[in-house]
């Protein structure tokens, strides 16, 4: 008895730590791909169904990064951003690893990896990320945008608010 309460006090918890990370991580994952499935399945390129006074789905093809961020640029930023992502994603992976304590880095981390995979799984699949939620306000819209891409800035807030709290222990 006394030696299973060992082995879980050392690498068993960092195990089971990276394991609950892993597991949010992927059902961002999972989340995103299944929206982006429906979505392509009942959608054409283009298309746009009003659901509110300030919201639309629609189906628009991202060739580029963030805000088409060199969505024309010939090919190439398909591989250099899926490129990008995978490192990404490697350096997260080894980010939950260090640090599985810190429970909201943890889950900002988490919620970044899902989105990034999530949009790498795109442009290996497709060329291109599926974006499907479109915000506005009157004419004004907010760039399409998926489930992925909610992940990757509410855990980059999460990030942010970690960090604040970080600074404000240390006074």
């Amino acid at each position: 008895m006394a030696s299973s309460k060992k082995i879980g006090k050392g690498g068993s918890g960092k195990s089971q730590s990276l394991a609950l990370w892993l597991g949010i991580a992927l059902l961002v994952l999972v989340l995103d791909q299944f929206t982006k499935v429906l979505v392509l399945g009942a959608f054409q390129l283009g298309d746009s169904t009003p659901i509110t006074s300030f919201f639309n789905l629609v189906r628009v093809h991202n060739h580029g990064a963030a805000f088409s961020f060199l969505a024309g640029a010939g090919g190439w930023q398909r591989w250099f951003f899926t490129g990008i992502g995978v490192a990404a994603a490697v350096f997260m992976v080894w980010m939950l690893w260090s640090h599985p304590g810190q429970k909201l880095f943890s889950l900002a981390i988490s919620l970044i990896l899902g989105g990034a995979i999530g949009n790498v799984v795109d442009r290996l699949l497709h060329g291109y990320v599926v974006d499907f939620l479109d915000f506005y306000w009157g004419s004004w819209h907010f760039p399409a945008f998926n489930v992925a891409d909610a992940g990757i800035s509410v855990g980059a807030a999460l990030l942010i608010l970690d960090e604040i709290l970080r600074v404000r222990r240390g006074r």
